[in-house]
């Protein structure tokens, strides 16, 4: 008998040993499991971030382009002045060396500007386009096609592909000759 309680001690033992190895078998694969799942969260955590990141330098160089377009359209307020301050010079016949020097201003500001990207709008002869130009006269023409361009008032600007500043233009409208009321005069009243 005492061979048999030893057996079944060990017996005993052995099932426990087994039945603790299997509950560790299933706390083990719920930690994987957890883990998985861990990381799986942090990955997507991480992809989010990772793209929140990119939002915001993509947001924080658009915020830069816009400050920069305000700071050059300032300059091109200020190149407009000395422009006019040139040709109100060349007028008054001022003294050479003022018109030179305001000259050599204004290729210092055109320099600034064309290494900033700042491209003029070329309008003058070119169809009517609302997307660069501002139409703000119209001017009665024979010898040019409707909707072209006949005269620029203000320079327009382009800033990597935007318009910076659209251009203010005089297009063209067809002087249209009624020859039929010319030609019978007031003959449509005597039938």
């Amino acid at each position: 008998m005492v061979a048999t309680a030893a057996t079944d001690d060990d017996t005993e033992e052995a099932q426990q040993q087994i039945d603790e190895t299997e509950e560790l078998r299933k706390e083990l694969a719920a930690a994987k499991e957890a883990a998985e799942g861990n990381l799986n969260k942090l990955k997507y955590l991480m992809a989010d971030f990772d793209n929140y990141r990119k939002q915001m330098e993509k947001h924080a160089a658009s915020r830069v382009e816009t400050i920069k377009a305000e700071l050059l359209l300032k300059f091109l307020n200020i190149r407009d002045d000395y422009q006019r301050a040139i040709e109100g010079a060349r007028q008054k016949k001022s003294e050479p060396a003022v018109i030179e020097g305001l000259e050599g201003i204004l290729k210092n500001i055109d320099s600034l500007l064309s290494s900033e990207g700042v491209r003029p709008i070329e309008a003058v002869g070119t169809p009517f386009d609302p997307n660069v130009h501002d139409a703000i006269a119209f001017s009665p023409r024979e010898d040019a096609e409707e909707n072209t361009v006949t005269a620029e008032i203000r320079r327009g600007y382009m800033l990597n592909g935007k318009v910076l500043r659209p251009s203010m233009v005089e297009i063209a409208r067809k002087i249209v000759k009624n020859s039929d009321s010319a030609n019978n005069g007031g003959a449509g009243g005597e039938e």
